[in-house]
């Protein structure tokens, strides 16, 4: 199981570490939401939780917790201009939907 970054984004989730001053990663996550069932979540974290899957990139650690992986593993994450600014993009191969918009998938 594997979670990935690409250079970019392992960039900008450190530099936001940075700024916070604080922090051990970046935690990435689903929940139900969305006309397609679920949409991806993500926190700067203090601490790893015993449940937590820690994967690491260009020097970057990602958090993804019990529940979440089997949603996640295999995606990799980007961060890239979308439209007027920049985003994360997750390119997940366990996504069979998305809806229109873009907010929420379905596995």
């Amino acid at each position: 199981m594997a979670i990935t970054l690409t250079e970019s984004a392992a960039k900008h989730i450190n530099s936001q570490i940075t700024k916070s001053g604080k922090g051990v990663g970046l935690r990435i996550g689903v929940k139900k939401s969305g006309c397609s069932g679920f949409a991806y979540t993500l926190d700067i974290v203090q601490e790893v939780q015993e449940s937590d899957h820690i994967f690491e990139s260009h020097g970057a650690k990602v958090l993804v917790d019990a529940e979440s992986l089997s949603f996640l593993d295999g995606t990799e994450i980007e961060y890239a201009k979308q439209g007027l600014g920049f985003a994360f993009k997750f390119n997940n191969p366990n996504v069979k939907d998305q809806c229109g918009c873009g907010e929420s998938f379905a596995v």
